[in-house]
């Protein structure tokens, strides 16, 4: 992380480094080819630069790593030797061996590809023995190669000729050495496919006994590449180095999602705090309305903790994070037709298995528990599940909701604390400022985020009409205090009303405009 020139250069060069496990599995199965073992040798040869840079490494990581890299040259130099430059795909048609490496390919090699000048050879040789200049070479299926001599000169022939054939014109021999030759260079493409492949084989079973000093500096070259990959994102992105302990806490300054922060363009990603621990802040219950980033912000506490506890830098300013021993997540579900389970099934299958296995030392994210049911059957499950939650498990929780009812918890409940995602209110509009304060969210926004989403004007007007009737119908909640009287005035729900909207204001992220309208709106409410 701190060492830029390092990272670079161990960077670059492991750009060039192949799947060295991919390649040992098919030597060990005996499917690799040729080029399969010139990829391996083009990343053996990369060992000694990388143990170079890492002579000068200061950390116990790094200098364990250098000293699990063997430089292997043997290997680079045998399969360098052996095998050609540009070897070809298939290993029993030829194209695979070095030229020189072996001087029995190289003579096959010459027969193959040079067979007319072999026989050009052989003519040039018989002409002088005998001093027939007439002489040639020829070939046909029934004979094979032959030396034809003119009728002017068969006297001439020596008698190590053997007739094949009389012709008008002249007469055809054969020869103990042209037969010979003939055999050489007909039979020499399958001898040389058959050899290549024999010092082919002989190669690989020389790398397969070097299969673990292989395996144990890719393993090492593997970490190392994790290294400089977690070092580069959080240098490139501004991540913090945690304070890792086995306490309680997780304390978190301006966490971000590290990837919802990268697929932002032409926005800033709004960082936000998280404090808990297993007494007072023991549970986050978070409301607000939908698309303010509830879930984002829950996900990236749960990110965080993963990153830590993996070894990584972490995406926020300052970090101290408690080692888990889990992390639950409810956090979306869909139907399983085929299975019979329903939305709701599978959320509560989810919600058991954390009920069951969680302990004091996990980490839970609850996403909307209960919206797959009536209203108060999903209230009183999630209510059950915050209340289970803080007194049997006592594990650091975020739940997040739509029931507002259950901000109420936070003064029945030990260790249950309310937060809300701001958001601001314009006519029809609502604008999400994806910041996390203390305190209930004043309303769901719902309406408003149907607006947004492109619902037509009339049914968002009908939605405020039928929603004003069922506020007016609805029981007024009051507070849970005991009451010196029976009867409570509607003065004391209108000042509580105004003292909550109070408590939920964050006026770091007010205009003056929007100060002034709210303080004109509590004033009317309270006369």
């Amino acid at each position: 992380y701190s060492d830029g020139m390092l990272r670079d250069e161990l960077r670059e060069i492991l750009k060039n480094v192949t799947d060295i496990e991919r390649l040992t599995t098919r030597l060990v199965y005996g499917t690799a080819n040729a080029r399969d073992l010139k990829s391996l040798e083009k990343t053996i040869r990369l060992f000694p630069q990388i143990k170079e840079l890492l002579n000068g490494a200061k950390t116990n990581s790094l200098k364990r790593l250098n000293s699990e890299i063997d430089p292997l040259t043997e290997i680079a130099d045998s399969i360098e030797n052996t095998i050609s430059e540009e070897p070809a795909i298939t290993l029993k048609e030829g194209g695979i061996i070095r030229r020189g490496c072996n001087a029995a390919v190289d003579e096959l090699y010459e027969m193959v590809t040079n067979g007319k000048a072999w026989i050009a050879r052989i003519e040039e040789l018989e002409r002088e023995k005998t001093g027939i200049k007439s002489l040639k070479v020829g070939y046909n299926r029934v004979f094979g190669y032959y030396i034809e001599v003119p009728k002017s000169s068969i006297d001439q022939v020596p008698d190590s000729y053997i007739r094949r054939q009389t012709l008008s014109n002249g007469e055809r021999f054969v020869t103990p050495e042209l037969k010979e030759t003939e055999s050489r260079v007909i039979g020499a493409r399958d001898r040389l496919y058959a050899l290549e492949y024999e010092l082919f084989v002989a190669l690989r079973d020389y790398v397969l006994n070097s299969l673990e000093p292989i395996k144990t500096a890719a393993n090492a070259l593997a970490e190392l590449d994790v290294y400089c990959s977690n070092a580069e994102i959080a240098r490139e992105q501004n991540y913090v180095c945690p304070e890792i302990d086995r306490s309680d806490k997780i304390i978190l300054k301006n966490s971000r999602h590290p990837v919802v922060e990268r697929f932002l363009e032409g926005s800033y990603f709004v960082p936000n705090d998280c404090v808990l621990d297993c007494a007072s802040n023991r549970i986050m219950l978070i409301t607000g309305p939908n698309m303010a980033g509830k879930s984002t912000y829950m996900r990236q506490i749960a990110l965080c903790i993963i990153l830590a506890q993996a070894g990584c830098f972490v995406p926020a300013t300052e970090a101290r994070i408690g080692i888990v021993d889990r992390v639950f997540t409810r956090v979306g579900a869909s139907d399983d037709l085929a299975s019979g389970n329903s939305t709701f099934m599978l959320e509560m299958n989810e919600v058991a298995d954390i009920l069951k296995n969680a302990t004091k030392n996990s980490f839970i994210i609850y996403d909307e528990i209960g919206r797959g049911t009536s209203t108060y059957d999903g209230m009183s499950i999630a209510k059950a599940v915050v209340e289970y939650t803080s007194k049997k498990i006592g594990a650091k929780t975020l739940f997040a909701t739509h029931y507002h009812e259950l901000t109420e918890l936070e003064g029945e409940c030990d260790g249950v604390v309310n937060y809300n995602i701001a958001a601001k209110k314009r006519g029809n509009d609502v604008v999400f400022l994806r910041k996390i304060i203390k305190g209930a969210a004043d309303d769901s926004y719902g309406i408003e985020v149907a607006h947004l989403a492109g619902v037509p004007e009339a049914v968002v007007n009908r939605a405020k009409q039928i929603l004003a009737s069922l506020l007016e119908d609805a029981p007024v909640r009051v507070s849970n205090k005991k009451q010196d009287d029976d009867n409570v005035s509607f003065d004391l729900i209108s000042e509580n009303r105004v003292i909550d909207r109070l408590k939920a204001l964050d006026i770091n992220t007010l205009t003056p405009y929007e100060a002034i309208t709210i303080l004109y709106e509590l004033k009317k409410e309270l006369d």
